[in-house]
């Protein structure tokens, strides 16, 4: 079984994509990761992340198993790494490794920003997760400063506002909702909540082929 669970940043896809990958004993890839590996390859070595040459190498060089997935969510990072994924030739160097973790047996959870429209368009699930950007920059705080980081609310809604407005308009997979997705709008729901109405939605898919 391959679940796609798409959406923006701090929506909450990450943190259901865990836990139903736990649940139905799934491996679980958080492919924002993968063009975070590439943002922060970029910045160490004092490439401009719009670098195409350089990002194009870094991706091709990208080792998944060497991972700080702490460092990779630095707000920088986060920042180059929405430059990064707006690169065709990126895209295209990760999609062979994404789609090959898709296929692993007994099956994957992956999330991200294209997984049910390019990189397993015939997922048995896709999920589109949303919430306003208020809630999303609100949780995109309490996480840092869980961290112990210093940062502003309106410093962090302004930047998920910039990465929404170049990941939904960029030419190569834009952020959008495949046709056959399930929206879950997690604005007011509580993690559990979104979790539960998540699984409601799988199982709902599953009885529904079993009948057919």
């Amino acid at each position: 079984m391959i679940i796609a669970i798409d959406g923006p940043a701090a929506s909450g896809k990450g943190t259901i994509a865990k836990k139903i990958a736990s649940i139905y004993r799934l491996h679980h890839l958080d492919t924002g990761l993968i063009y975070r590996a590439v943002a922060k390859a970029m910045l160490d070595a004092g490439h401009s992340p719009d670098n195409g040459k350089e990002a194009l190498a870094a991706a091709i060089a990208l080792d998944p198993a060497n991972f700080d997935e702490a460092a990779l969510k630095a707000p920088a990072v986060s920042e180059a790494a929405s430059v990064v994924a707006a690169n065709p030739d990126v895209r295209q160097a990760l999609m062979n490794y994404q789609r090959a973790f898709a296929t692993k047996p007994p099956g994957a959870v992956l999330d991200g920003r294209d997984i049910g429209t390019v990189i397993a368009p015939d997922a048995d699930v896709k999920l589109f997760v949303v919430a306003t950007p208020e809630v999303r920059a609100a949780r995109r705080v309490m996480e840092l400063r869980a961290r112990g980081e210093d940062t502003d609310e309106h410093e962090v809604l302004a930047d998920l506002l910039r990465r929404d407005e170049r990941d939904s308009r960029r030419t190569a997979a834009p952020l959008k909702p495949a046709p056959d997705a399930h929206l879950l709008d997690t604005t007011h729901l509580s993690i559990d909540a979104a979790f539960r109405a998540a699984v409601d939605i799988i199982e709902g898919v599953r009885t529904g082929r079993k009948r057919r």
